[in-house]
């Protein structure tokens, strides 16, 4: 039996932008986190920005490295398949336990069709097992692939992979999220959150990443670069 949480109709799909979706959850953990719990947090950020690990992610411009990784099904997905269909909308997330994670999947799902209509595939990585990611997609009815990266070993190519602070692992404790039953490896690792556009030639065409994991770009912005790249084209 599958499992879900949640049926969701076209009538009731929060089409907001993401940033106000996105906001609303941080108000409602301001309201309902202990705040020594939030600052906590918030120094985990504050010391990635401090690394400036954004900076420093593979950059438009660059070749992304080619992988080969188990969708929700188990089923083997390689980057070279992916883009001999076109471009590739690619979005770094770091599982189904992370709010803002979610708020971004449910958003991109939204325009998924307009992604292939735009001439490109839609696909999410994250470190979380295989299970996990079927759990992911099932609840959430996604419309694209979530490919599980072991060992954050493709995020690990991008520049993307930090390992979680000790202080910030002890609160992921308390709120029962275990990252080695999550990701199957004891090793605390995520990636930053991360989107990008690879076009057929692997060259990355996009690139947005940010430490704040609460931040992501805008799917309009999304859509609109691939429409952009479309319309040269004819």
């Amino acid at each position: 039996m599958k499992w879900r949480w949640h049926e969701k109709s076209d009538s009731i799909l929060d089409r907001r932008p993401l940033h106000e979706i996105l906001a609303e959850r941080k108000e409602i953990a301001a309201k309902y986190v202990p705040a020594d719990t939030q600052a906590i947090h918030s120094q985990a950020v504050a010391e990635l920005q401090a690394r400036r690990i954004a900076a420093n992610i593979l950059p438009k411009g660059a070749k992304a490295p080619q992988f080969e990784l188990q969708d929700q099904d188990g089923k083997l997905v390689s980057s070279s398949y992916l883009l001999a269909k076109g471009r590739l909308v690619l979005c770094f997330i770091r599982g189904r336990w992370c709010p803002f994670c979610v708020g971004q999947a449910e958003a991109m799902n939204l325009i998924q069709p307009q992604i292939e209509e735009a001439g490109a595939t839609l696909v999410a990585i994250s470190p979380q097992t295989v299970k996990q990611s079927f759990f992911m997609h099932d609840q959430y009815r996604l419309r694209f692939p979530l490919l599980s990266d072991a060992s954050n070993q493709v995020a690990r190519q991008f520049g993307l992979v930090y390992r979680v602070p000790p202080a910030q692992e002890v609160v992921y404790h308390r709120a029962f999220i275990n990252l080695p039953f999550a990701n199957g490896d004891e090793s605390w690792e995520l990636p930053i959150p991360a989107t990008y556009v690879i076009d057929h030639d692997g060259t990355i065409l996009f690139a947005s990443a940010n430490e704040d994991y609460t931040d992501r770009p805008e799917p309009a912005e999304i859509l609109q670069e691939l429409q952009e790249l479309l319309q040269r084209e004819l």
